[in-house]
Formats: structure tokens, sequence, C-alpha cells
């Protein structure tokens, strides 16, 4: 019975959304023909706000954040870099709702033909690839990334590039430190529990808390990206364990 409890509140959530996105991407569509920039973003976040807002009330997932301190300030324009752990679309939607300064998204350019999501997030300064393209790719994200970051708006990649299960480790890629070190940006780990309660490729969300934790900025001055990439990796990996402790263990038990 709990299973399908879980189940109807779910597709009550999957339904705000769809109801929910069309006004709010027909909105950010019609402003972005006058305007570009922070005017489109902040209409596309307040949808995010009502999406966090919903998995709250409907499915009963909550959530705690820690580390804030260690961000800038709201009003420095200084560059900044987010690399986090990646277990669920909520870290998408939350992320932008949480932080001061607007999040540029480095993604697969596939989310552009999602209706109105994709065509909402097609008028926002991201930074779109074609991952079949490395070379091309890469060049895109440093060009676009570089300009970006020098209008104050902080960049965020994750680091496995796609969503792992929870309790599992994907291979951490050096894209977020490699653009570090050339831009002279610093980086923020940032390890999020979303898995406990929506799990990667499913639209079934389970009621608890998500955690978040911000780490300390990592300075990119001097330093390798691999180098780098694996400070970072290790910091996520270990902060993650602390956080969801039982889901590593179950995973080391299963493990033959």
């Amino acid at each position: 019975m709990r299973r399908v409890g879980w189940s109807l509140r779910s597709l009550l959530f999957v339904l705000w959304m769809a109801v929910t996105v069309v006004p709010f991407a027909v909105a950010a569509l019609l402003l972005s023909i006058f305007v570009r920039g922070d005017p489109v973003y902040w209409v596309c976040i307040t949808w995010l706000r009502l999406c966090i807002w919903g998995a709250r009330v409907i499915c009963g997932v909550r959530y705690r954040v820690q580390g804030m301190e260690h961000l800038p300030s709201a009003d420095r324009l200084a560059p900044l870099i987010l690399a986090p752990k990646h277990q669920s679309t909520w870290e998408t939607f939350a992320f932008p709702t949480l932080m001061s300064h607007p999040l540029c998204y480095v993604f697969k350019r596939e989310l552009l033909l999602i209706p109105f999501f994709g065509w909402a997030i097609g008028r926002l300064d991201m930074i779109h690839i074609d991952r079949s393209k490395r070379t091309e790719a890469w060049n895109k994200v440093a060009e676009q990334g570089r300009q970006l970051l020098a209008r104050g708006n902080w960049v965020i990649m994750f680091p496995e590039g796609t969503r792992t299960p929870r309790g599992s480790q994907g291979t951490y890629k050096a894209g977020a430190t490699r653009l570090a070190v050339t831009t002279g940006a610093p980086v923020v780990p940032i390890a999020v529990t979303s898995a406990r309660c929506w799990p990667r490729k499913s639209f079934m969300l389970r009621p608890g808390v998500i955690d978040v934790s911000i780490g300390r900025m990592i300075p990119s001055t001097g330093r390798e990206p691999d180098e780098m990439m694996r400070e970072i990796e290790a910091w996520i990996e270990a902060e993650m364990r602390r956080l969801d402790p039982e889901a590593y263990i179950t995973a080391t038990t299963a493990t033959p």
C-alpha cells in the first residue's frame, strides 16, 4: 500500500510539473524576444521553485543545506565553478533556486528538444554541447564559459557527466577543473544525496530529506586539471559516505 501511495503522489507531482511548465516557458519565450539574460533566467527559476515546492508538499521531499558560507556573497562578481555529485534530476532543479548568482549549466543539446522545457532553456545563457564532437564541445565550453564567468555568472558542471545510482561512484572527468585552470576560477565541490528521495531515471519520488553539503572553494592557480579533480573527487566521495552511510554499506555488502 505504501508503494501505491508513493506512485499516486509521484504521478500527481509529474502532472504538477507538466501543467506549470507551460505558462512559464511561454512567458520566458515571449520575454526573450525583448530582453535576454537575467530577466528570462529568473522567470524560469520561479518555475523551478514551484517544482521543488511541489516535491516537498506533494511527495514529502525536503532538503537541508550546509556550507553556504563557503560561497561568495551575492554582490560579488568573482567567477566560480560548481562541481556537484550527480544522482538525480532534483539537483538540476534545486541548485539554481539555492544560489545567489545565475547558474550556467553545461548540458547535452538533446535537452533542447523537450517541448516547452527545452525551448525555454534554449533562450537562457547556458552551454549546450554535442557530446559526440569532443574537441568542438570543449572549445565551446572554454569560449562561452570564459564569457559567462566574466559577467558574474557561475558555471556548473557535473564531473561524473551523468546521474549515478545511490551508493555508487561514476568516473570523474576533468572538464570542470580544465575550465577552472583555463579561466583562473576556483571550484566548489558539492555533495548531494538526492537519490535517497528521487532515484535516477525515475519519477517515483519517496519522502525523506536530501542533504546538500557545499565544500570550501579550491583555487585553480598553479594546478593541473587532473590532479585538481582528484582532490574534488576525494572530498565529494568522502562527504557522500558521511551524509548517506547506509547507501554505501549496502553497496559494499552487495559487491561479490
